[in-house]
């Protein structure tokens, strides 16, 4: 793997946007989490100037004319702000720590939403979703991305905070002058050596951010072999943990395929991998240095300091005092730059995650409502339509009229590839047409509220998928009726299984959320996907592959009752099986993205030359005619 996030440096004024675009979206989202954040780092970037400030006194009077009463009165005032600052910031601790702690899935949330709004033909998008998983992945491991601006910020709101409130308990020390009696030490307040002394403390505590920088951006430009360990060992590490592929580990003894990413020296993490030879070599170097650099600025703080107390120019209480005070203005000014440092290095994650939050919604959203007919006499109508998928050279569907009759069974066949399920995701609105026009009672359907429009179909697509609720849940999309629920799984033949259940409708389906839940058959399943479909009560009906993963008794049953489940809705259903389409009254044949047959099954049957008489007598040998 090449190190392609090192590539990715932006410049520094481009990261600061990056960062002021994330705050304004943390802002936003979880504004309680930032203000929280902000007082903390306030806070602990001023409060340890009262324990400074009440320990030079206490020191003074020690060193002075140790006057019991005054003793007493600073060490009691020291003790009472150190006690009243531990509970204050224990207090803001508590508050944001409480508030934060759900922070990783309000982020969550955040790319759900966007999951949500965003144009379904680009959900489907696999460079889409590679973006998203990139970012789980930075997320997850290295702990970078959207939500960080809060750190970075925080951490230079208390570094400035910091610097300023120590200028101001430091700016005595500057007025303090030598004494004649400290003869060749009055040298310590010529300006020359001021400024040369500023300087060198200066120096010093701009090296030790920039070091550990280097260090920083070192370590992110290989995040991506970080987060390409993490899926590895993520996968491999539980192999033989996952109940889909159990039985295959133990025949094949797959789990020797686990061994080089658990066991081998060489891995990532591990003793010979990347990180540890970076942090043997250059970056362990750079970090080193960076404290060798902090050590050295704290000698030369100690150094004039003291030089200038033993010469007279005040108290050794001071000495406390403007040693911790310029330290922590010298610290300050390391991690303002430290924090600065950052910014270019996390920035390049930030931006990932609001160039996916930024993906332009292209989709048109109209405002009308659908009418609500109690007689369910809804018509749909595809005129000339065509689609082809975003960076394709060839149509999935092209020029498709067709027109659904209110309350009829209309079968939808072809081979794998013909476009019968594009033709059911237009149907629905989960892609536009890229030509041509699809109308619901005359009136094109971009014009209706998507989520209007979506009330008129229910679904069961052929990769469904079931949550981990109880049935009543899952059925009922909600809370919902129970004697509806149990009456639409009894519809669909799920009964017997419904009657053997420990809870009925409340029992769980698999143990996720509950340790009596049970784990359903794909045939099962399937029910409960038709039952929920059902439960909804839409005017249209679609099913795609519904029996795909019954047993034949099981499919018959379907097909028996298709007519008692389908009711007076408009129904569609979707097949590659011919022999389950006879109970339609009418059969669309699909071919290479066109409808090139439509009839009923004895009329296309007896067409000998016709794509349906080919199909059927390709799949004859599998059922009784």
């Amino acid at each position: 793997m090449k190190r392609t996030d090192a590539k990715k440096q932006l410049s520094r004024r481009e990261a600061f946007r990056i960062l002021w675009a994330d705050f304004r979206l943390c802002l936003r989202e979880v504004p309680e989490i930032v203000l929280s954040k902000l007082a903390v780092c306030i806070f602990s970037a001023v409060s340890p100037y009262a324990g400074i400030w009440f320990s030079a006194r206490l020191v003074d009077e020690l060193a002075g004319d140790k006057d019991p009463q005054k003793l007493i009165l600073w060490a009691g005032l020291a003790l009472a702000s150190a006690a009243i600052i531990s509970l204050a910031s224990a207090l803001l601790d508590r508050k944001f720590y409480a508030q934060s702690a759900t922070s990783w899935r309000r982020f969550e949330r955040i790319y759900t939403d966007k999951f949500l709004r965003m144009d379904y033909v680009k959900c489907e998008d696999p460079a889409v979703r590679q973006h998203h998983s990139t970012i789980r992945r930075n997320m997850e491991g290295p702990g970078k991305g959207i939500g960080n601006a809060m750190d970075i910020l925080g951490g230079l709101v208390s570094a400035i905070v910091s610097i300023l409130a120590g200028i101001g308990m430091a700016l005595s020390f500057f007025q303090s002058r030598v004494p004649p009696s400290g003869g060749a030490l009055q040298v310590l307040d010529r300006p020359a050596m001021l400024i040369l002394a500023a300087g060198l403390i200066l120096l010093a505590s701009m090296l030790s951010p920039a070091l550990s920088n280097r260090s920083e951006q070192i370590q992110a430009s290989y995040a991506g072999y970080h987060r390409l360990a993490n899926s590895l060992f993520g996968h491999f590490s539980g192999l033989g943990a996952k109940d889909k592929i159990a039985a295959d580990v133990r025949i094949f003894r797959l789990e020797r395929i686990s061994d080089r990413f658990n066991f081998d020296k060489e891995g990532i993490f591990l003793s010979g991998g990347i990180y540890a030879k970076l942090f043997r070599g250059k970056v362990g170097l750079l970090a080193a240095s960076g404290a060798a650099a902090s050590q050295l600025f704290s000698g030369i703080v100690y150094l004039y300091v003291c030089l200038k107390a033993w010469a007279g120019a005040f108290g050794i209480g001071a000495v406390t005092q403007y040693v911790a005070s310029i330290s922590r203005v010298a610290s300050g000014v390391s991690e303002l730059l430290s924090f600065a440092g950052k910014v270019r290095s996390e920035a390049p994650f930030i931006k990932l995650g609001l160039d996916f939050l930024n993906i332009p919604e292209e989709m048109y959203q109209g405002t009308l409502s659908v009418e609500k007919r109690r007689d369910r006499e809804y018509e749909v109508e595809f005129r000339n339509v065509s689609f082809r998928y975003p960076g394709a050279e060839d149509f999935a569907l092209k020029n498709v009229s067709l027109r659904f009759r209110v309350g009829s069974r209309l079968a939808v066949v072809g081979e794998n590839g013909s476009g019968k399920t594009t033709f059911i995701k237009l149907l629905c609105r989960l892609y536009d047409p890229t030509e041509g026009e699809i109308l619901l009672n005359g009136i094109d359907i971009r014009k209706y509220d998507p989520e209007d429009y979506y009330r008129v179909f229910a679904v069961v697509f052929q990769d469904y998928s079931l949550p981990a609720f109880c049935l009543r849940q899952i059925v009922a999309a909600g809370e919902g009726d129970p004697a509806r629920v149990e009456e639409c799984l009894r519809k669909v033949g799920f009964g017997e299984k419904l009657d053997a259940l420990p809870d009925g409708i409340e029992t769980y389906i698999t143990k996720d959320y509950d340790k009596s839940g049970v784990d359903l058959s794909g045939g099962e399943a399937q029910k409960v996907a038709i039952a929920r479909a059902l439960y909804k009560d839409a005017p249209f009906i679609i099913l795609d592959e519904p029996t795909a993963s019954l047993d034949p008794v099981a499919e018959a049953e379907i097909y028996e009752h298709f007519a008692e489940i389908s009711g007076d809705r408009t129904a569609v259903y979707i097949s590659h099986r011919l022999s389950s389409c006879k109970f339609c009254d009418e059969i669309a044949v699909f071919d290479h993205g066109r409808v090139v047959q439509q009839g009923s099954h004895e009329a296309l049957l007896s067409d000998t030359e016709g794509k349906y008489h080919a199909l059927w007598n390709a799949q004859a040998q599998y059922y009784n005619q």
